[in-house]
């Protein structure tokens, strides 16, 4: 049993972590971040600060070059393939294209993960189980049965979520979720992210993102990289009222304040 006195462990420590591809030059140079459990956190920066690459390593398809990435209190780098693959079952993901099977229904998308990781389940539990996380991001059944294909991109993002959220994962990253949409439908999306952290108690969500308006208006708190380290970690309110002059003009330039964040 967990002591309410004792403070939680973060969902994702990150301790003097280097990374490099060619044994020269460091993507990631001496990079420390904790990003707090139950919460929702935005990872921004300028491209090729090495946003995607934090990602990787989180998902244990990376392992660093030096120290230690962790996440849920386990040491990723140290398990091997079998391991990391029952360990994956902890995580939902949506990716920046949503990363549908094009030749699968909806539906079929999301029992996909189901049936790869819980090979325990009848198929009757299974379609049950996508039915109900279809429900909840909010499509409608009349399209369960149609594919990618013939659905709208806003559809696409609700069932990719819907196939994230289909192990009840502990940690739910978001790769890039908004890039190339509308503002109409990148604010649906970031609207569901809003919603679907609420909704589900405990969850961790890490979104790697470009958008730096969505970071500071839905996010808890605001990881900006830089030159293969953390410059800032905050609150959005942390942000605004930086005087590192890089995160002022980051701020500035990329975005109009939002006094009123989202509830």
């Amino acid at each position: 049993m967990t002591d309410p006195a004792q403070p939680q462990r973060p969902a994702i420590r990150i301790k003097d972590m280097r990374k490099t591809f060619d044994g020269k030059d460091y993507v990631i140079d001496g990079m420390n971040l904790e990003i707090p459990r139950g919460s929702l956190t935005a990872v921004i920066g300028f491209s090729g600060t090495g946003k995607s690459v934090i990602l990787k390593h989180c998902l244990g398809l990376y392992q660093p070059s030096e120290g230690l990435v962790e996440v849920l209190d386990q040491d990723i780098s140290k398990m091997d393939r079998d391991e990391i693959t029952v360990f994956r079952r902890r995580f939902g993901v949506l990716f920046q294209g949503s990363a549908l099977f094009d030749d699968m229904t909806v539906l079929e998308n999301v029992c996909f993960p189901l049936v790869e990781h819980r090979r325990d389940l009848k198929m009757p539990e299974t379609i049950g189980i996508a039915t109900e996380k279809l429900r909840q991001v909010g499509l409608d059944e009349r399209h369960f049965q149609k594919l990618p294909s013939q659905i709208s991109g806003g559809m696409q993002k609700r069932t990719g979520l819907a196939r994230a959220l289909a192990l009840d994962p502990d940690i739910l990253f978001y790769d890039e979720p908004t890039t190339g949409l509308d503002p109409i439908l990148t604010e649906m999306v970031d609207n569901l992210i809003v919603e679907t952290h609420q909704h589900r108690a405990g969850i961790t969500s890490v979104m790697v993102s470009h958008d730096l308006d969505a970071a500071f208006r839905i996010a808890d708190y605001v990881a900006m990289l830089n030159a293969g380290k953390v410059l800032l970690f905050g609150t959005p309110e942390d942000f605004f009222n930086s005087e590192i002059e890089l995160v002022k003009r980051f701020v500035s330039k990329g975005m109009k304040r939002t006094v009123e964040r989202t509830p």
